[in-house]
């Protein structure tokens, strides 16, 4: 009998929400190895033992998913200083709905969103803008196709490393609720852009073996 101490209460685990996973007997060793002092398997022991073993178990299904493995590389990102005229052609041709804002170094100012768009034509949502140009070709004021990116991008920005891993993903999308954010490298520049329909793939439970 291996003997340790538990706490009174069941320990949780961040990834309890995936559901039960086939444990390994390395996934069951790491676990008790983590509990200090005397072990006495109760059911209550066995449950903190579990929602470990299960911790140990999502780290080694989803060791493969990094930002710098999920991430777009070729982003063009847009600057504070270019007028909306500029940066909305940007996002047509990338085929993306939200673009980094950096400065000279390529250090992440903001980012500029398809809802920062909107709100800086005066629309809440596309539809809402396009029942106006419909009914108005030109309701959308030339003062508003000049408004610098700056002056509209979200900012600051939340953004991750090329190394997070999936936990550090989770609570990064948890923060805010973009479509997508930077990807840094070690020195602080953009290095990608991680979209979070790519993430939400590739972590999906019921998808992988």
């Amino acid at each position: 009998m291996i003997q340790h101490s538990l706490p009174d209460a069941p320990v949780e685990s961040a990834g309890d929400e995936f559901g039960e996973f086939d444990l390994t007997d390395d996934d069951i060793l790491e676990a008790m190895r983590e509990i200090p002092g005397y072990l006495d398997i109760t059911t209550m022991d066995f449950r903190a033992v579990y929602h470990l073993a299960h911790r140990h178990a999502l780290d080694r299904l989803f060791s493969g998913i990094a930002a710098g493995r999920l991430m777009r590389r070729e982003v063009r990102p847009l600057t504070p200083d270019i007028p909306l005229a500029e940066a909305i052609p940007s996002f047509v041709r990338q085929g993306l709905k939200s673009l980094p804002v950096v400065d000279g170094q390529r250090r992440p100012l903001g980012i500029l969103t398809e809802t920062d768009v909107l709100r800086g034509l005066g629309a809440e949502t596309f539809l809402a803008l396009l029942a106006r140009v419909i009914a108005d070709a030109k309701c959308i004021k030339s003062e508003q196709h000049h408004r610098p990116v700056g002056e509209l991008m979200t900012a600051p920005v939340v953004s991750v490393p090329l190394d997070a891993g999936l936990r550090e993903l989770l609570a990064a999308f948890a923060r805010h609720p973009g479509r997508a954010m930077p990807v840094l490298a070690a020195d602080g520049r953009l290095a990608g852009l991680l979209q979070r329909k790519v993430f939400l793939s590739a972590y999906r439970p019921d998808r992988r073996p």
